[in-house]
C-alpha cells in the first residue's frame, strides 16, 4: 500500500486525493496547506487524514511514502529537493520547476536515490491523447507536417506566472508525447495588455528536423473558449476538439500529392479529400488512469510516460518560449 502525502488543497489538489485515495493500492494519509479553511475542508472530506499547516512535518513523516506537490510553481523545486531528500517519490504538478537547472537537479537527484518523479501531465491520460498516439505510431497519419493547438478563454490571470507557463504545459507535453523527433529552436511573441512583464497572449513556434513545425496558441483574453488541436500527416489528417462532448477526435483522408515531372509545370499537384471517421475513445477519467499508473511505477520501479525528464523538457521549451517572448520573437535554439 502506497501513503501518500498532498501538499496543496486548493483547486486541484482535492482531485488529487480524491483519486489516489480511491486506488486499492495507495492510501492518502496526509494533507498540508497554508490555509486553515482548507484543512478543515480535507478533514472534513476524509476524517481519517492528518491535516497539518507545516509541509516539513508531511515530508519528514515515516508513514509517508509519497509526495504530491500541488502548489504554485516558484514552490515546487524547493518541497520537491526536501522531498528527494527525505526519500520521498514525487507527484508534482505542471509545470514541473521554474528553470531548466531546477529540472535537471531534481532529476539527477532523483536517480541517484532511485526515486520516481511523476509530472502532472494528465492529458496524457486522455482517451483522446492516447488515440491519437496509436494513430501517429501505427502509420495512420503518415509523416508529420505539423502539430498546431488553440487554447483560449477569459481568464483566469494568474499572478505568478504569464499565459505561457500556466496554459502551454498542457500542449508542449502532449506535443512532446506524440512528436518522436526532438525539438530545434523556439519561438514566441506576445503582449501583457494589464500586468507588466505578465504576458496574457502568446504565440508559440516550435520547429523540428524533417520540416516538423508545431504552433501553440494561448490566451487569456478570448470571448470564447477553445481547445482544438490540428494534426497534418502525409496519409491522414485530425481534429480534436476537447469540448466536444461526442467526437472528440475526427480523421480526415485529405491530403495533397505531389509529382514532378520535365516541363513548364513541374510539379503536378493534386488535392485528396476522402471520408471522415470518429474513432471511439475509451471513457475513463486521466487522473484516474494516471494515478494508477503512478501507483504501479512506484510499487514495480517502471517508467511512466510523464516522468521528470518529460518534465525537464517541456519546461527548457517553456523557458526558451519566454526567453523569445522578451525579445521580440527571436529565434532561441534548444
Amino acid at each position: 500500500m502506497i501513503r501518500m502525502g498532498v501538499i496543496g488543497y486548493g483547486y486541484w489538489g482535492p482531485n488529487i486525493v480524491r483519486n489516489f485515495n480511491s486506488l486499492d493500492g495507495s492510501r492518502v494519509v496526509a494533507v498540508s496547506d497554508m490555509n486553515e479553511a482548507s484543512l478543515r475542508k480535507a478533514k472534513k472530506a476524509y476524517p481519517h487524514i492528518w491535516a497539518t499547516a507545516n509541509c516539513d512535518e508531511l515530508i519528514q513523516s515515516k508513514e509517508v511514502d509519497v509526495v504530491a506537490i500541488v502548489t504554485p510553481v516558484f514552490t515546487h523545486f524547493d518541497l520537491a529537493r526536501k522531498a528527494l531528500q527525505a526519500g520521498k517519490h514525487i507527484l508534482v504538478e505542471k509545470p514541473f520547476t521554474y528553470t531548466t537547472a531546477e529540472a535537471e537537479e531534481l532529476v539527477d537527484l532523483a536517480e541517484k536515490k532511485k526515486l520516481k518523479i511523476m509530472v502532472d501531465h494528465t492529458f496524457l491520460y486522455t482517451g483522446a491523447v492516447r488515440k491519437i498516439k496509436e494513430l501517429m505510431d501505427d502509420g495512420t497519419v503518415g509523416d508529420l507536417c505539423y502539430f498546431d493547438s488553440t487554447r483560449v478563454n477569459l481568464g483566469l490571470f494568474q499572478h505568478d506566472v504569464n499565459v505561457v507557463w500556466d496554459l502551454a504545459p498542457h500542449d508542449l507535453a502532449i506535443m512532446d508525447h506524440l512528436i518522436k523527433e526532438k525539438p530545434t529552436a523556439v519561438v514566441a511573441t506576445g503582449e501583457a495588455h494589464f500586468d507588466k512583464g505578465m504576458e496574457d497572449i502568446s504565440y508559440i513556434t516550435v520547429y523540428f528536423p524533417h520540416n516538423i513545425i508545431a504552433h501553440i496558441s494561448v490566451n487569456w483574453l478570448s470571448p470564447v473558449k477553445v481547445r482544438t488541436t490540428l494534426i497534418g500527416g502525409l496519409k491522414k489528417m485530425l481534429v480534436w476538439n476537447d469540448l466536444d462532448p461526442d467526437e472528440k477526435i475526427k480523421v480526415y483522408d485529405k491530403g495533397v500529392d505531389i509529382k514532378s515531372r520535365n516541363g513548364v509545370y513541374k510539379l503536378l499537384v493534386s488535392y485528396r479529400s476522402g471520408d471522415m471517421w470518429a474513432p471511439r475513445l475509451e471513457q475513463i477519467e486521466a487522473l484516474k488512469l494516471m494515478a494508477e499508473t503512478f501507483v504501479e511505477c512506484v510499487s514495480n520501479g517502471k517508467n511512466c510516460i510523464n516522468d521528470g525528464a518529460s518534465g525537464l523538457r517541456v519546461v527548457k521549451m517553456l523557458e526558451a518560449a519566454d526567453k523569445s517572448l522578451k525579445k521580440k520573437g527571436e529565434i532561441v535554439y534548444l
